[in-house]
């Protein structure tokens, strides 16, 4: 995949140019929640299912996606520097718990 508009504006296929947009445009889109160490957000509303990305600079990152009660509905985690993703699939109301050794951020792209 390309890294710049004029890259993609060169996709001579109309299919690969539109997904070579969609790629930069998700990868250039800022996080919606960033930090480092602990956190926990507020709680934020989903109308419909979202990618929830999570990439992480340190060697421990553990995220904890909970619904409005409080109650875990998902653990995530990378062993490592890196970068996952998770489908939340049912609209709610959601929050998350964050412990990380580095610097983090997050991101909820809508499907």
């Amino acid at each position: 995949m390309t890294d710049t508009l004029l890259a993609c504006r060169a996709v001579v296929s109309i299919v690969e140019r539109l997904a070579c947009y969609d790629a930069l445009a998700l990868k250039q889109a800022p996080p919606r929640f960033q930090g480092s160490h602990n956190a926990v957000t507020e709680l934020f509303t989903l109308d419909r299912p979202h990618r929830l990305r999570f990439r992480s600079d340190g060697v421990i990152f553990v995220l904890y996606l909970m619904n409005a009660a409080g109650e875990v509905i998902q653990n995530l985690h990378i062993g490592g520097a890196g970068e996952d993703d998770y489908l939340i699939d049912k609209p709610g109301a959601y929050q998350l718990r964050i412990n990380g050794a580095e610097a983090w951020r997050i991101w909820l792209d809508p499907e």
